[in-house]
């Protein structure tokens, strides 16, 4: 098929022209198609949410969730350490990303940031 671009100033494509049938199907497609059921298992922590501010700092700061509630709840590792009773460098640890911290630590992370343990995991 050929496909006709219209590029910006600076040569790079914009647009694209294509012919009438391909448009009408890529636009008639079946809903069906496009949507398909995916299968879930409910839970009590359905209910359970992030703050909206909590997950802006994450993307804004490029931090990981616990980082974000600790940010949130304006606190510093060395503040929230002395609470738990963890050391610095174990919190540290725990906020990096990708980290998958134990239940216990989430649950002491929790009392402070005033949430459930649930909330402190994607």
């Amino acid at each position: 098929m050929n496909l006709q671009y219209i590029n910006d100033t600076n040569g790079k494509p914009q647009y694209v022209v294509l012919p009438i049938e391909e448009f009408k199907r890529l636009t008639a497609l079946d809903d069906d198609l496009l949507y398909q059921d995916v299968p879930y298992q409910s839970d009590n922590t359905d209910g359970d949410t992030v703050p909206n501010e909590v997950v802006n700092l994450m993307f804004d700061q490029d931090i990981s969730l616990l980082a974000a509630w600790r940010i949130y709840r304006g606190l510093s590792q060395y503040d929230v350490a002395e609470q738990t009773g963890l050391t610095q460098s174990a919190l540290s640890q725990a906020e990096r990303k990708g980290s998958k911290p134990q239940q216990k630590t989430r649950e002491r992370l929790a009392a402070i940031y005033g949430c459930k343990p649930e909330q402190l995991i994607l």
